[in-house]
């Protein structure tokens, strides 16, 4: 569909990968190749005049796997030691080959009360516009050393939504584990069937993944519909499609008819819930 096509066009794009999509299941390291196309994808897609940030989980997978951790039996302090310790891996790792793309890449750690408060907010947007204008590729995720639960974002799922209002981007690609919006759970139902286009988010494909048959995916399905509830009423076309393969990115900016379109509201209706700052 024309639609489709005009995805080309877009021009600040924010692409979100979660922690499953980062590591072999086998080991629980790294997919370094899968990483390493993943770098490749947005360098090309930097050098075609676009701005991308990178919403990128697995600092604490990271963290946990280089000390070898137990992920069943770390509390949340050990948690937050190993997302400080895996952060930093992990930027290394994408750093490191941004570099060899001939790219600089930046770090940005937020949390929900940053993105909430009016003051902190508006400093986060300046800070990404700079680096916009430095050449510079934002990769973003959740300050995980500092929050106060166990998960805040669904995987990201909701940062990445909120980065893509934050940075005015046009269009977010939530790379998944699954292909795209399912009207049943594909895990369970092998009937289910792929929804390919969503012109309308409304009540009828929110409670797709509302129940425990459809909250699947890394971050959960309920999580990527909140996502996409808080693009399309921001005016920003989302995308979910697979992450087992990563050229799906190329894929979706061709124009390709994979994984399920959210397609922006000509209504932009959300606004962020204001935390008040005191003292």
């Amino acid at each position: 569909m024309d639609e489709r096509l005009a995805l080309k066009d877009k021009k600040r794009i924010v692409i979100k990968i979660g922690s499953s999509s980062l590591f072999h299941v086998e080991t629980g390291r790294h997919d370094l190749l899968k990483i390493e196309r993943l770098v490749r994808i947005i360098a090309d897609l930097h050098n075609q005049g676009k701005d991308v940030v990178l919403v990128s989980s697995g600092a604490i997978a990271t963290g946990r796997n280089k000390m070898g951790l137990d992920p069943a039996n770390m509390s949340l302090p050990a948690r937050q030691a190993c997302a400080a310790i895996g952060q930093a891996l992990l930027i290394t790792i994408y750093q490191r080959l941004f570099f060899e793309y001939g790219k600089v890449a930046a770090q940005i750690l937020l949390t929900r009360y940053t993105i909430h408060s009016k003051h902190t907010r508006e400093k986060a947007v300046d800070t990404f516009s700079e680096l916009f204008k430095l050449g510079a590729i934002p990769i973003v995720n959740e300050n995980d050393t500092v929050t106060t639960e166990e998960i805040e974002f669904g995987d990201n799922d909701g940062l990445s939504a909120m980065v893509a209002v934050l940075t005015g981007a046009d269009l977010l690609i939530n790379m998944s584990d699954i292909d795209g919006l399912y009207d049943d759970n594909p895990k369970e139902n092998k009937d289910a069937k792929l929804i390919s286009y969503v012109e309308n988010l409304d009540d009828s494909i929110i409670k797709m993944g509302k129940g425990s048959s459809s909250t699947y995916g890394s971050g959960g399905m309920a999580s990527k519909l909140d996502a996409a509830e808080i693009a399309v009423n921001s005016g920003i076309d989302m995308i979910i499609t697979n992450a087992n393969d990563v050229n799906n990115i190329t894929r979706v900016m061709n124009g390709e008819n994979i994984g399920t379109y959210f397609k922006a509201s000509p209504y932009k209706t959300f606004e962020f819930n204001e935390f008040e700052i005191t003292g």
